[in-house]
C-alpha cells in the first residue's frame, strides 16, 4: 500500500493520540485501507463491550431472584422476610442460595422488570439526544465518555454486593445512568462506520460487523456466569472495568472520518462517484465539511422509509430485548428433559441464541444485497420467527438437542432483522438522496430509528415481568404478535419492491439498479 503524503492542514479534530504514535513509529501515514480496517476493529470492540454490559444484568437476575417450580416457591415466600435484620445478612443469604433482598420475595420478577425498563427507557430517550449530539461533536470523545460512565455505573451495581445494599432505589438510580451512557454507544460507531464505507455491499460488511452485538452477549453471558460462583458482584464489576478500558483505546485509536486524519478518498473505490442509476450521483460523503449542516430531528424523520423502519423496530426489538434479558432466567425455571439447569448452565446455554443471531445478521445483510430489497429481506424474516417462537416454546424442553436446535434458528429469525435494520438501513437512510450528499445525518437517523426500537426494547422485559409471573405461554403469545405486527409495518414499503422487481422481469424493465430513491433510501 502506498503511503500518504503528510498533510498540512487545521483539522476540526485533531489526529487520535495512537494514530499518531503509529505513523511515528511506520515514520509515514497510514494509507486509507489501514484506516477502515482501524475503524473496524475499534467500534467492533466498542460496542460489543457495550453488549457484554448489557448482558450482564440477564445473568445476575437468577442469583437475585433464584426461585424455581421445583423447590416450592409459595413455601419460600412464606418462609422469606423482605428486611435486612431478617435475612441476617447478605452474605449469609447467598450462601444459602435465598438470592438478594429485595429480590428474592414474591414481588422480586416484576422488580426485576423494572430495572429492565428503566433501563431502556433512559436508554431510548438517550438515543435521541444522543444522535442529535453525535452529529455535531467529535465522535471519539462523546464515545470515551459514553463508554466510560457505562462501565462506571455497571460496577456500582456490582459493588452493592459488596456493600451490603438493599435498597431498591440504589439499583434503580445505577441501571438508568448505566443506560444513559449506554445510548451513546449505537449512534457514533454507526456514524463513524457510515464516515468511512460507501453503500457496495454495505448489508454483508455490516451484517458481519453487527456480529459484535451477539458476540457482547455471548462474552457478557459467559464472563457473568463464570463469576457468579464467587458473588454476584463480580459478574457486574468485571464488565464494568472492560468497557472503560476499551473506552480508552477507543479515545487512543478511533479516526472520526477521513477529513480528521487526512486520509485520501480516492484511494478507495466505496467513496468515487456512484454509476448513473444510484440514489446519490456524487461521492458518499464531501469533503467540505464545512458546507454542510446537522439534519434537524424533525427533518430526519420525513425522510422516506424512517419511520416504516423506526417502527418495525420497535416491535423486532421488543421481541430481541425479551430474549437478551429474560432467556437465562426463563431456562433456569423451564425442566429440560425433566431436570432444572443451574443458573451457570442456563447463561452458558442461552448464548446459542446469540449464536443464531450472528447468523441471522449476516444471512439477512447477503440477502438483502442479493435482493437489493431491504424491506422484503426484514418482512421475512419477521414472519418466519411467528412459527419458529412457538415451536420452542412449545417443544423446546423435550430433549437438550431440540433445545438448542431450536434456540439457534430462534436466533436467526429474531436477530436478523434487527440487526439489519440498524445497521444497512440505518446507513442507507442516513445518506438518502433527499440529503444531497449531505453526511451529517448518520447518527440523527440511526437514532431515531434505534431510538424508538429502544422503546419497544424496554416495553418487552417489563410486560414480561408481570405476565411470567402467571404464564410463559402469555410471553411467548406476546412475543409472536409483535413479530407479526413489525412485519405489517412494512407492508408498503415490501409492495414497493415486489412491484420494482415485477416490473425488471418485464421486456422493456428497467436496470436492478436504477430503483426509485423513494421507495425505500
Amino acid at each position: 500500500m502506498r503511503s500518504l503524503p503528510e498533510p498540512i492542514m487545521e483539522e476540526t479534530y485533531s489526529k487520535p493520540p495512537g494514530i499518531r504514535v503509529m505513523e511515528r513509529a511506520k515514520k509515514s501515514n497510514l494509507s486509507f485501507k489501514t484506516y477502515q480496517g482501524i475503524v473496524l476493529i475499534v467500534t467492533f470492540l466498542a460496542y460489543t463491550s457495550y453488549h457484554a454490559t448489557r448482558k450482564t444484568t440477564s445473568i445476575v437476575k437468577s442469583a437475585l431472584d433464584p426461585q424455581s417450580p421445583d423447590v416450592g416457591l409459595k413455601f419460600l415466600w412464606q418462609r422469606r422476610n423482605t428486611t435486612y435484620e431478617q435475612n441476617q445478612g447478605s452474605k449469609l443469604s447467598w450462601m444459602l442460595k435465598d438470592g438478594w433482598v429485595p429480590f428474592n420475595g414474591p414481588d422480586g420478577t416484576s422488580m426485576l422488570g423494572e430495572l429492565d425498563v428503566s433501563f431502556l427507557f433512559v436508554y431510548a430517550m438517550g438515543m435521541y439526544f444522543s444522535g442529535h449530539v453525535g452529529d455535531r461533536m467529535d465522535l471519539r470523545i462523546f464515545l470515551t465518555i459514553g463508554m466510560v460512565g457505562t462501565g462506571v455505573f455497571t460496577a456500582l451495581f456490582g459493588v452493592g454486593y459488596w456493600a451490603n445494599v438493599h435498597i431498591f432505589y440504589y439499583y434503580l438510580i445505577v441501571q438508568m445512568m448505566a443506560g444513559l451512557f449506554q445510548s451513546t454507544g449505537w449512534p457514533s460507531v454507526v456514524a463513524v462506520v457510515g464516515n468511512w464505507f460507501g453503500k457496495k455491499k454495505r448489508g454483508l460488511i455490516m451484517g458481519i460487523w453487527n456480529a459484535h452485538t451477539s458476540i457482547g452477549n455471548i462474552t457478557g453471558s459467559l464472563v457473568a456466569s463464570l463469576l457468579l460462583k464467587y458473588g454476584w458482584g463480580w459478574s457486574m464489576v468485571v464488565p464494568g472495568t472492560l468497557i472503560a478500558v476499551v473506552g480508552v483505546v477507543v479515545f487512543l485509536f478511533l479516526p472520526v472520518n477521513p477529513e480528521s486524519v487526512g486520509a485520501n478518498k480516492d484511494e478507495d473505490e466505496v467513496f468515487s462517484p456512484r454509476k448513473e442509476g444510484d440514489e446519490v450521483t456524487e461521492p458518499f460523503l464531501r469533503s467540505d465539511r464545512e458546507e454542510e449542516s446537522a439534519v434537524g430531528f424533525i427533518e430526519a424523520w420525513k425522510i422516506p422509509g424512517v419511520a416504516p423502519f423506526a417502527f418495525c423496530l420497535f416491535f423486532a426489538k421488543l421481541v430481541a430485548y425479551t430474549f437478551l434479558y429474560w432467556l437465562p432466567f426463563y431456562i433456569s425455571h423451564t425442566a429440560i428433559e425433566g431436570r432444572y439447569l443451574s443458573n451457570e448452565e442456563a447463561g452458558n446455554l442461552s448464548t446459542l441464541f446469540d449464536v443464531g443471531g450472528v447468523l441471522g445478521g449476516i444471512l439477512a445483510g447477503y440477502i438483502s444485497d442479493r435482493l437489493d430489497a431491504r424491506a422484503i429481506t426484514a418482512a421475512s424474516f419477521m414472519y418466519c420467527a411467528i412459527p419458529v417462537l412457538y415451536f420452542y416454546r412449545s417443544y423446546g424442553h423435550v430433549s437438550m438437542t431440540i433445545n438448542i436446535i431450536l434456540m439457534l434458528i430462534t436466533g436467526v429469525f429474531v436477530n436478523g432483522p434487527y440487526a439489519l435494520i440498524t445497521t444497512a438501513v440505518s446507513a442507507d437512510l442516513g445518506t438518502h438522496s433527499s440529503l444531497k450528499g449531505n453526511s451529517r445525518a448518520l447518527a440523527t437517523v440511526t437514532a431515531i430509528i434505534d431510538g424508538t426500537g429502544s422503546i419497544g426494547a424496554a416495553i418487552g422485559p417489563l410486560l414480561t415481568g408481570y405476565i411470567s409471573t402467571s404464564s410463559w405461554s402469555g410471553v411467548f403469545t406476546m412475543l409472536m404478535g409483535s413479530a407479526f405486527i413489525a412485519g405489517l409495518f412494512l407492508t408498503r414499503l415490501v409492495v414497493a419492491e415486489v412491484g420494482e422487481k415485477i416490473q425488471q422481469l418485464g421486456p422493456q424493465g428497467s436496470s436492478p439498479r436504477s430503483r426509485s430513491p423513494d421507495l425505500l433510501v
